[in-house]
């Protein structure tokens, strides 16, 4: 790919004014460090934050942690949590700013794609049929290989439905790929309630809701390592392919006129997106709206450009998470709240929104 014919500052369309990307970088990850630190912060039993960064402090730098259940309570139960929420709140900004890149539909992200909803088909069929077969998939070694790579292949599969739906006849359709992926995502959400139904063990009942409402309550150390290496390595492969990225916004002839395969580049982030969804979901079950949410709001700052837009949507989407999270433990006492819920609650008037400005457009 001749990435280096492609022009970068007239990609897309962007905003009159936008802020600098390396200011408001800055200024997120400030924003973040004090969201994770309230995260940590902030439960049932609320801690002080120089004492949150205390307990953090001595169990950095190895030393004998202090007696009492609070050092419990900040390292192996909120630090984990909180981590986890910022890792894959990053991985779905990251998603949604490519998906909405690679097939040009503001509208879409991985929810309405049924790319969600396959990798949680994968997931809840490695759980239920693992555990018919006498295999070790149960609730608690639920990151193990077999239910991360049952994940991934059901949002490929589901991404690739999705794809040929919406080229039937030739051509391509942005608002056929989002109706085909809403119809689909029906179809594969079918298929994992049936799948549910067969489950008669109480535990793994609560292990397949696990991943239908999507939640963070299971995080533990061990769950980090996988989402941050698909993480940091999916912010680099898509990285490298910014330039290419904005020239598949101008349409696949412009693209190609320009240098860039269009063929390869999607097959590319095809494979990267669908990935990082399924581990994303393989660990925190499927969330909606945020991979619609992030990259609007970050076009609203920076601009179009992917070489500006995908980093500040990771920051953007992890803050968002871990904002997000941290409600859905503390907004209802004695009750904690589904993180899906709360980013219906939040990403369908946006997309209702969105939806009504695309229609003023036609």
């Amino acid at each position: 790919m001749t990435s280096t014919t492609v022009p970068s500052a007239r990609d897309t369309a962007r905003p009159a004014r936008t802020l600098r990307a390396g200011p408001l970088a800055l200024a997120l990850a400030a924003a973040l460090t004090l969201a994770l630190t309230a995260a940590v912060s902030l439960g049932a039993v609320d801690i002080p934050p120089a004492e949150v960064w205390s307990v953090i402090a001595r169990r950095l730098t190895g030393q004998a942690p202090e007696p009492g259940t609070r050092d419990l309570i900040v390292w192996q139960l909120r630090v984990p949590r909180a981590l986890l929420a910022a890792l894959v709140g990053a991985g779905l900004g990251l998603v949604g700013t490519a998906v909405q890149a690679l097939v040009r539909n503001p509208l879409a992200d991985p929810y309405l794609l049924g790319v969600s909803s396959g990798a949680s088909l994968g997931a809840v069929a490695a759980i239920v049929l693992g555990t018919t077969l006498g295999l070790q998939l149960s609730f608690g070694s639920a990151l193990g290989l077999t239910v991360s790579l049952a994940a991934f292949a059901g949002a490929l599969g589901a991404f690739t439905l999705v794809w040929l739906v919406a080229r039937r006849g030739g051509g391509f359709n942005p608002l056929r790929l989002v109706l085909a992926g809403i119809g689909i995502a029906q179809f594969l959400g079918g298929l994992t309630s049936y799948l549910v139904l067969q489950t008669r063990d109480e535990q793994q009942t609560r292990g397949v809701l696990f991943w239908l409402m999507g939640s963070l309550g299971g995080a533990v150390w061990a769950q980090l390592a996988v989402p941050a290496v698909a993480v940091a390595l999916g912010l680099g492969l898509l990285q490298a392919r910014a330039r290419g990225l904005n020239a598949a916004l101008m349409g696949d002839e412009t693209a190609a006129g320009l240098g860039v395969d269009v063929t390869r580049l999607r097959r590319e982030v095809f494979v990267v997106t669908s990935v990082l969804t399924g581990v994303l979901v393989a660990v925190s079950g499927a969330i909606g709206f945020v991979g619609l949410m992030v990259p609007h709001v970050c076009r609203l700052l920076v601009g179009g450009d992917h070489r500006r837009l995908l980093p500040l949507s990771a920051l953007t989407g992890a803050l968002l998470l871990v904002v997000v999270d941290t409600a859905a433990r503390t907004v209802l006492d004695g009750q904690e709240l589904p993180i899906g819920v709360v980013t219906a609650v939040l990403g369908a008037p946006t997309l209702l929104y969105l939806l009504d400005r695309r229609l003023e457009r036609a």
